[in-house]
Protein backbone atom coordinates (compact mmCIF):
# COMPACT_ATOMS: atom_id res chain seq x y z
CA UNK A 1 0.00 0.00 0.00
CA UNK A 2 1.30 3.41 -1.05
CA UNK A 3 2.00 6.07 1.45
CA UNK A 4 -1.32 9.07 1.40
CA UNK A 5 -0.49 11.90 -0.71
CA UNK A 6 0.06 15.47 1.34
CA UNK A 7 -2.95 16.54 0.58
CA UNK A 8 -4.84 13.84 2.08
CA UNK A 9 -2.31 13.47 5.07
CA UNK A 10 -3.55 17.17 5.43
CA UNK A 11 -7.20 16.73 5.04
CA UNK A 12 -7.33 13.46 7.86
CA UNK A 13 -5.11 15.98 9.60
CA UNK A 14 -8.13 18.51 10.17
CA UNK A 15 -10.48 15.96 10.12
CA UNK A 16 -8.77 14.74 13.65
CA UNK A 17 -8.07 18.24 14.58
CA UNK A 18 -11.97 18.65 14.22
CA UNK A 19 -12.67 15.79 16.76
CA UNK A 20 -10.66 17.81 19.62
CA UNK A 21 -12.75 18.88 21.62
CA UNK A 22 -11.40 21.77 22.39
CA UNK A 23 -11.59 23.28 19.25
CA UNK A 24 -15.15 22.27 18.57
CA UNK A 25 -15.22 24.54 21.70
CA UNK A 26 -13.38 27.78 19.93
CA UNK A 27 -14.96 29.60 17.10
CA UNK A 28 -11.87 30.91 16.14
CA UNK A 29 -10.10 27.77 15.80
CA UNK A 30 -13.43 26.41 13.97
CA UNK A 31 -12.92 29.52 12.14
CA UNK A 32 -9.50 28.27 10.70
CA UNK A 33 -10.74 24.74 9.55
CA UNK A 34 -14.15 25.45 7.73
CA UNK A 35 -14.15 27.23 4.24
CA UNK A 36 -16.24 30.13 4.42
CA UNK A 37 -18.71 28.47 1.85
CA UNK A 38 -18.68 25.30 4.48
CA UNK A 39 -22.22 23.09 4.36
CA UNK A 40 -23.12 20.79 6.02
CA UNK A 41 -26.16 17.71 6.10
CA UNK A 42 -26.09 16.26 9.84
CA UNK A 43 -27.49 12.71 11.10
CA UNK A 44 -31.08 14.23 11.01
CA UNK A 45 -31.19 15.49 7.81
CA UNK A 46 -30.39 19.18 8.79
CA UNK A 47 -28.47 21.76 6.76
CA UNK A 48 -25.85 23.78 8.14
CA UNK A 49 -23.85 26.83 7.06
CA UNK A 50 -20.29 27.66 8.46
CA UNK A 51 -21.55 30.31 10.63
CA UNK A 52 -24.65 28.13 12.35
CA UNK A 53 -22.14 25.68 12.63
CA UNK A 54 -19.77 27.95 14.33
CA UNK A 55 -22.54 29.39 16.95
CA UNK A 56 -24.13 26.05 17.15
CA UNK A 57 -20.57 24.31 18.24
CA UNK A 58 -19.69 27.34 20.46
CA UNK A 59 -22.60 28.95 21.85
CA UNK A 60 -24.04 28.45 25.88
CA UNK A 61 -25.80 25.83 25.04
CA UNK A 62 -24.05 23.86 22.70
CA UNK A 63 -24.32 20.05 22.67
CA UNK A 64 -21.54 18.12 24.06
CA UNK A 65 -21.11 14.31 22.62
CA UNK A 66 -18.60 13.42 25.04
CA UNK A 67 -15.34 11.88 22.86
CA UNK A 68 -15.58 10.77 19.35
CA UNK A 69 -13.67 8.15 18.76
CA UNK A 70 -13.08 7.45 14.95
CA UNK A 71 -12.39 4.62 12.98
CA UNK A 72 -12.02 3.32 9.42
CA UNK A 73 -10.67 6.79 8.45
CA UNK A 74 -9.42 7.13 4.56
CA UNK A 75 -8.71 9.81 1.94
CA UNK A 76 -8.47 10.11 -1.50
CA UNK A 77 -7.74 12.98 -3.62
CA UNK A 78 -10.01 13.42 -6.50
CA UNK A 79 -7.83 16.50 -8.52
CA UNK A 80 -5.66 18.59 -7.01
CA UNK A 81 -7.53 21.02 -4.70
CA UNK A 82 -10.10 18.25 -3.50
CA UNK A 83 -10.11 15.20 -0.88
CA UNK A 84 -12.51 13.09 -0.20
CA UNK A 85 -12.00 11.23 3.58
CA UNK A 86 -14.50 9.07 4.83
CA UNK A 87 -14.80 7.38 8.17
CA UNK A 88 -16.84 6.06 11.30
CA UNK A 89 -17.58 7.95 14.42
CA UNK A 90 -18.80 6.21 17.83
CA UNK A 91 -19.67 8.64 20.70
CA UNK A 92 -22.03 7.39 23.52
CA UNK A 93 -22.90 4.62 21.88
CA UNK A 94 -24.42 6.24 18.35
CA UNK A 95 -22.44 5.64 15.27
CA UNK A 96 -22.50 7.45 12.23
CA UNK A 97 -20.70 7.04 9.05
CA UNK A 98 -19.37 10.58 8.05
CA UNK A 99 -18.17 12.04 4.88
CA UNK A 100 -15.74 14.64 3.87
CA UNK A 101 -14.78 17.05 1.13
CA UNK A 102 -11.71 19.20 2.02
CA UNK A 103 -10.86 21.90 -0.75
CA UNK A 104 -7.16 23.58 -1.00
CA UNK A 105 -7.04 26.98 -0.59
CA UNK A 106 -4.97 30.20 -0.33
CA UNK A 107 -4.23 29.16 3.28
CA UNK A 108 -4.32 25.90 3.18
CA UNK A 109 -6.86 22.69 3.11
CA UNK A 110 -10.20 23.62 4.78
CA UNK A 111 -13.22 21.54 5.19
CA UNK A 112 -16.00 22.36 2.11
CA UNK A 113 -18.87 19.69 2.83
CA UNK A 114 -20.02 17.21 5.42
CA UNK A 115 -22.40 14.80 5.53
CA UNK A 116 -22.94 12.37 8.65
CA UNK A 117 -25.35 9.85 8.37
CA UNK A 118 -26.20 7.31 11.70
CA UNK A 119 -26.05 3.50 11.44
CA UNK A 120 -26.64 0.56 13.50
CA UNK A 121 -23.56 -1.04 15.16
CA UNK A 122 -22.94 -4.06 13.30
CA UNK A 123 -19.87 -5.93 15.43
CA UNK A 124 -19.43 -8.31 12.71
CA UNK A 125 -18.67 -6.10 9.84
CA UNK A 126 -15.26 -5.89 8.24
CA UNK A 127 -13.59 -2.47 7.59
CA UNK A 128 -14.65 -2.65 3.61
CA UNK A 129 -18.13 -3.88 4.23
CA UNK A 130 -20.74 -1.21 2.27
CA UNK A 131 -24.08 -3.10 2.86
Amino acid sequence: MSEPSPAVTAAVEGELRLLDPSVRASAELLSQVLHPEYREIDSTGRVWDRDAMIASLTGDDAPHPGPLTASRMRGVQLDGQLVHVTYDTEAKGRFAHRSSLWRLTRVGWLLYFHQATLFDHAPDAGPDDEG
